[in-house]
């Protein structure tokens, strides 16, 4: 890790993944990464609650859920679904 990296303020990392999860820009498998990256950080931010999927994370994975059912979705799209799936619930 570089000594940048390391001078990273948990806070603003945080506030960052928010703003992914709400950005209509992103993916959504960006969103749904920035939502389990901070799943996992609630611990080294102060004050921050110990989130589950939070609603953004919910409807992704909702979304992926309803590729794989998709006649209209190709069979490339549908694997990756099921792998963003595989992996969330492993």
């Amino acid at each position: 890790m570089s000594g940048r990296e390391s001078e990273k303020k948990p806070e603003n990392v945080a506030h960052g993944l928010k703003s992914a999860m709400h950005n209509e820009m992103a993916s959504e498998e960006a969103k749904f990464t920035a939502a389990r990256r901070l799943q996992g950080m609630s611990k080294d931010v102060p004050g921050m609650k110990e989130p589950g999927l939070g609603s953004t994370a919910s409807h992704v994975m909702g979304g992926y859920k309803s590729t794989l059912k998709n006649p209209k979705v190709s069979e490339e799209a549908k694997h990756h679904a099921e792998e963003v799936l595989k992996d969330a619930y492993d």
